[in-house]
């Protein structure tokens, strides 16, 4: 016969490097459909609808003005409190809404990944571009908010250093997207670390100079939060957009090495999870 039929195909085992990154490109109409998926679905029986996007981050700003501005007496480097604590709070709400994303990704989508084929990788990559819609929307805020205070001879300053935006917020999805696969392929065999994942992430956020300069820290703590590799990028988005704080190019490289290991160890973790998760998920 000229035509054969094959029931069933079979393979070697897969390597744990083995991205099939041919097959994300098959699979990119896929992709797609989670993206505009995640996009609509999010607010869809909503009232405001995407007019959350916007809501949240002013709700926020308003409540760290009140208690870390007023309450506390945290300096904000000479920057007007509205314009200091929406630059960080735009950069937080994209890494956390990444990672919480991509921590979750085998529990949430359990049935699906049991039933249907397809690169497993195409969920957490849709969900770092669907929330940059998000993402877009709160900087065109920070935008208008940016332009207000400038107007009203607010001494900001933006520098040549803000070419380097689309880097800082590629390091800040790929650190989003390495950690929530390692926390998400850890979950599908100790369920106590999802109790654990919100928790840290406040943590992580004092840790981070979202609601304080760098220049209020020295000594021990100082050298504590240079540990963390998003502080580099906080401090560089602030310092090239109003020029406060300051750009450590020793930083940005620690945090871009950072993110390459754990984006390694993560694939082959996330790859060797994906096996056999559904026994234990």
């Amino acid at each position: 016969m000229d035509n054969q039929y094959w029931t069933k195909e079979i393979r070697p085992q897969r390597n744990l490097l083995d991205l099939k990154l041919k097959e994300l490109w098959r699979y990119r109409d896929l992709y797609y459909m989670y993206v505009k998926r995640d996009i609509i679905t999010v607010y869809k029986q909503t009232v405001l609808g995407p007019l959350w996007f916007i809501i949240q981050p002013v709700l926020t700003t308003i409540m760290f003005m009140f208690v870390f501005g007023n309450l506390a007496g945290i300096s904000t480097d000479g920057m007007p409190q509205p314009l200091f604590y929406m630059s960080g709070i735009l950069l937080w709400t994209y890494f956390s809404s990444c990672f919480n994303a991509c921590s979750n990704v085998f529990s949430t989508n359990a049935n699906v990944f049991g039933k249907v084929y397809f690169p497993r990788l195409v969920v957490p990559l849709s969900t770092i571009t669907s929330n940059l819609v998000k993402f877009g929307i709160q900087l065109l805020l920070f935008i208008a908010i940016y332009i207000y205070f400038a107007v009203k001879g607010a001494p900001v300053q933006v520098n040549i250093y803000l070419l380097l935006f689309p880097f800082l917020v590629f390091l800040i999805a790929f650190h989003a997207l390495s950690w929530g696969l390692v926390i998400s392929a850890l979950t599908t065999k100790y369920r106590d670390l999802r109790q654990l994942v919100g928790f840290g992430v406040q943590l992580l956020m004092y840790a981070t100079p979202v609601i304080y300069p760098m220049s209020t820290t020295g000594g021990k703590i100082r050298a504590i939060l240079e540990l963390n590799p998003l502080t580099p990028i906080f401090e560089a988005f602030k310092y090239s957009c109003m020029g406060c704080g300051s750009l450590s190019w020793g930083g940005l490289l620690y945090s871009t090495v950072f993110m390459l290991v754990t984006l390694f160890l993560s694939v082959i973790i996330f790859n060797r999870t994906e096996r056999n998760f559904m026994d234990t998920v």
